[in-house]
Order: structure tokens, then C-alpha cells, then sequence
């Protein structure tokens, strides 16, 4: 399977970013892809503010052209993800919608984990615009392999990817808008660890540039294999990158290097909750087992 990760420089401009989107990925079609990685807010990506009030409905003109294109070119389309305007909700959803290549929707997956950090001397509250979903969700690509869902944030959590790998995915989706400071000094680490312990194919699709003032995303979108190689970067431009996912390596590498096969469920056992003031500051209250 050929697989395409598609590298945008969003703006507030819908128009704009829907032409790019619809460019990069007849692009990656015409070299042959089999599935395409949009990033995260393609469709409008500026300030929280402007961001929030491009979102639109699953039945918007966003997803509406994702299902057209997904249709017309026959491929799988992680269609990143939008911005989500729920109805009768105070706040939206940051969500991400597998579409298949007969253009209807697989799976919708609206993330988890909110992005409320400080970082690179700026304050970000995602959840101030957006709830955080509740739902795991394993999609299935049309040759039958398993397609996790993930969204930016969500991979500095490995239990999330595991549970996706435990139930059955090859592939693992990171659609992204990673500031240029992580970007630099954690993207890599963070998918290829993904790649390795779950012994997925991850396909990251970022955002490039500066949305807003202050905001900038540090591009390098990457596709990495089931043993933490890359197979595919990307340069700090819009553009896409391809690389084929060989799923008899990636049978050969489980087969060989057993590590899921080899987990002790049983064992396992999750420490009480702590309180977010007991984990900040390097400081740990003492928690049961």
C-alpha cells in the first residue's frame, strides 16, 4: 500500500485551504497513493478564535469535498481533522473522519486529550472552544488493515496507542498541528517510540508555518515503520510525502520481535487517579496500587 502523509500551511481562509487540500492529494493519487493523511484543521487554522468560528458540521463543505475527492480518486482519506460545530453543545469537537474510497464515512473519531499547556512561551486552552471526546476508534482501510485514529496531543499518550495496536491496528494516523518548539524537539522521538512499541506503520501529517501571529507549526511531517525507521520527511513547505507500508515486514517484525504477543495483561494493574496538583512541579503524592 502507498500512503501519503499531505503538509499544509492553513490559514483562516477556508477557500485557501480547501484549494490546497484538493491540490496535494489528486497529486498523491496521480503517484499512486492508496490512502492520504490530511493535518489537523485543514480546513481553517488561525488564532482559538478564528479557528472556532470556522468550525463547521460533519456535513460542512470541509468533509462534503473530502468525500467527493475520497470518491473520485478511489483512496482511503483520513480526512485530518476539523474544527466540529456540535449542535446544542457550548463547545465544539477537534475530529478527525475516516472516509473510504467508495466516499462514506468509516469512522469519526473526536479527540481526547485537550491541548491546555504552556509551551514555547505561549499559553494554549483548547479546551476552552472544544470538548475532549471519550470514544478509542479502530477504522478499517478497504484492503481490510487496521487504521487507528489519533489527533496531535493525543500521541504523548502511549496508552491510547496501545489499546488501537491491542485491538487490531497496522497503521497508526497523527494528523497534527505541533508547535515549531515540540516539533523540533520531540516529534520525532514521540513517533518513531509510537512506531516501535506498537509495531505500527505511523503516518503523521503537519501543519507548516504561521497561522496566526505568534503560532507556528514546524512542518517535518513524517511517515515512520513498524521498527522506528522513516521512511519519508518532509521539508519545511507545504507539500506531500509518500512511502509504501509493507505489511508483510510488519508481520515479519511482530512475528520475530514479539513484544505484543509477549504482554502480561494480567499484570498490569493502573496506580488510583492522582490530582493534576500532585503531578506538576516533578512533585508525586504517594497513590495505591
Amino acid at each position: 500500500m502507498l500512503a501519503a502523509a499531505v503538509q499544509l500551511s492553513s490559514t483562516p481562509d477556508r477557500d485557501r485551504n480547501l484549494e490546497a487540500a484538493d491540490r496535494l492529494t489528486r497529486a498523491a493519487a496521480a503517484r499512486g497513493a492508496d490512502l492520504v493523511v490530511l493535518p489537523e484543521k485543514w480546513p481553517v487554522l488561525g488564532t482559538p478564535e478564528q479557528t472556532a468560528a470556522g468550525a463547521e458540521r460533519l456535513d460542512g463543505p470541509a468533509l462534503s469535498w473530502a468525500r467527493g475527492a475520497a470518491r473520485e480518486l478511489g483512496i482511503d482519506l483520513v480526512a485530518g481533522s476539523v474544527a466540529e460545530q456540535v449542535e446544542g453543545a457550548a463547545r465544539g469537537a477537534n475530529t478527525s473522519v475516516h472516509i473510504g474510497p467508495d466516499g462514506k464515512d468509516r469512522a469519526v473519531y473526536r479527540k481526547i486529550h485537550m491541548f491546555d499547556v504552556e509551551v514555547g512561551g505561549r499559553t494554549y486552552h483548547e479546551s476552552e472552544h472544544e470538548a475532549p471526546g471519550d470514544e478509542i476508534v479502530l477504522s478499517e482501510l478497504a484492503d481490510g488493515s487496521g487504521l487507528g485514529l489519533t489527533i496531535c496531543y493525543d500521541l504523548r499518550f502511549p496508552e491510547l496507542a496501545r489499546i488501537l495496536a491491542v485491538r487490531g491496528a497496522q497503521v497508526l494516523t497523527v494528523p497534527a498541528a505541533f508547535t515549531e518548539t515540540t516539533t523540533r524537539d520531540h516529534w520525532e522521538v514521540l513517533l518513531r517510540a509510537r512506531a516501535i512499541e506498537n509495531q505500527c506503520f505511523v503516518i503523521a501529517a503537519n501543519q507548516v508555518g504561521e497561522p496566526a501571529p505568534g503560532m507556528r507549526a514546524g512542518g517535518r511531517s513524517m511517515i515512520v515503520d513498524p521498527w522506528g525507521l522513516v521512511l519519508a520527511q518532509a521539508p519545511d513547505s507545504e507539500t506531500l510525502i509518500l512511502a509504501e507500508l509493507d505489511f508483510d515486514r510488519l508481520d515479519l517484525i511482530r512475528a520475530k520481535l514479539p513484544s505484543l504477543a509477549n504482554r502480561q495483561g494480567a499484570a498490569y494493574r493502573w496506580p488510583h487517579q492522582a490530582d493534576q496538583a500532585d503531578l506538576v512541579g516533578g512533585h508525586r503524592s504517594e497513590v495505591g496500587t
